[in-house]
């Protein structure tokens, strides 16, 4: 295990080889893995385990207690960096700062061609064989699902208040100044999933812009769940990402169990959603077969996790399609 000295929370210091204590994660592995956890360690041990032979990038929210954190950390295999704590809560601007902070990590360590951005309550639904196939057919491609805003499943506004309006997140509640302000005139706001898989090319580049582009930076601090617009507003922006439609995949990567109903999160998975998480699919037309699931818990998740273990041993490469779909 490692661990990296403390970083700002508005851009993350350069993490580097020679920063790192001990072995580096090894450098065969082609999907390097950023997790931001925030409880239950034993899933994220689990989650952990599950993950060999990848390198992993672990963010502890820092509201965790100490007894959570060491649960998550002791003994971690060399492969595992612990990555400096920030109060990672709902909504807040930290999500991206850690999100950030774990891609310069395994950029600057490894020489992973994919980094996947997870949360400790994820989990893989194919095995290492199929992520390495899979991956290596996306050569220098993301498997993103990002949408330019206005985006008609995002409210009346199309997603453009959670920009338009300053804001800060109390409590799992939304606190709103109602005065509009100038939107950032050169970049093309989009919206997307946290969770995703960027090539390699497109995380460095993603770290760069935050490095060069403090006005941005500044800028979404206040914005609404900053973590699902930040990076697809970059990568939706020609100047920045000329090459985008052709350089990653249109899909969303992960198997989650949105019900419909009007909540906050999606919801716990249990035994009853086993065949529909092992079907891989969101839907019936989906074409990429998905490679994450969530959300899982101790305890009620159990046997659906051993069900996944199961399969994943007799998972199949994924086909893909090349480019956009």
């Amino acid at each position: 295990m490692h661990r990296v000295p403390p970083v700002s929370a508005d851009i993350p210091a350069l993490v580097t080889p020679s920063s790192v204590s001990g072995d580096l994660p090894e450098a065969s592995a082609l999907l390097a893995c950023v997790i931001l956890a925030h409880t239950d360690p034993v899933h994220v041990r689990r989650l952990i385990d599950a993950l060999d032979p990848f390198p992993v990038f672990l963010h502890c929210d820092s509201r965790a207690n100490p007894r959570v954190f060491a649960a998550m950390t002791t003994d971690l295999p060399k492969r595992c960096t612990v990555l400096p704590r920030m109060k990672t809560g709902w909504a807040r601007w930290e999500n991206v700062a850690a999100e950030l902070a774990g891609f310069r990590a395994a950029l600057e360590s490894t020489f992973a061609t994919h980094v996947a951005l997870l949360t400790g309550a994820d989990y893989p639904l194919a095995s290492v064989e199929e992520f390495t196939d899979t991956l290596t057919a996306c050569a220098g491609q993301s498997i993103t699902y990002i949408n330019p805003l206005p985006y008609d499943g995002w409210g009346a506004s199309g997603g453009l208040d959670r920009l338009k309006f300053r804001h800060w997140a109390v409590r799992k509640h939304m606190i709103r100044i109602p005065i509009p302000r100038r939107l950032p005139p050169d970049v093309v706001l989009s919206g997307g999933s946290q969770l995703k898989i960027l090539s390699r090319a497109h995380a460095q580049t993603v770290v760069d812009i935050a490095d060069r582009r403090p006005d941005l930076v500044r800028f979404w601090r206040r914005s609404w769940v900053a973590d699902e617009t930040f990076i697809p507003s970059l990568l939706g922006t020609a100047q920045y990402f000329p090459n985008w439609s052709d350089e990653h995949i249109r899909a969303t990567p992960w198997w989650i169990g949105w019900d419909g109903t009007r909540r906050k999160s999606p919801p716990w998975l249990g035994t009853e959603q086993t065949d529909a998480v092992l079907s891989r699919r969101n839907f019936d037309q989906q074409e990429l077969p998905s490679l994450f699931a969530r959300k899982f818990t101790t305890g009620l998740s159990d046997q659906i996790l051993d069900a996944i273990d199961a399969s994943r041993s007799f998972s199949a490469p994924a086909a893909v399609a090349s480019g956009a779909s």
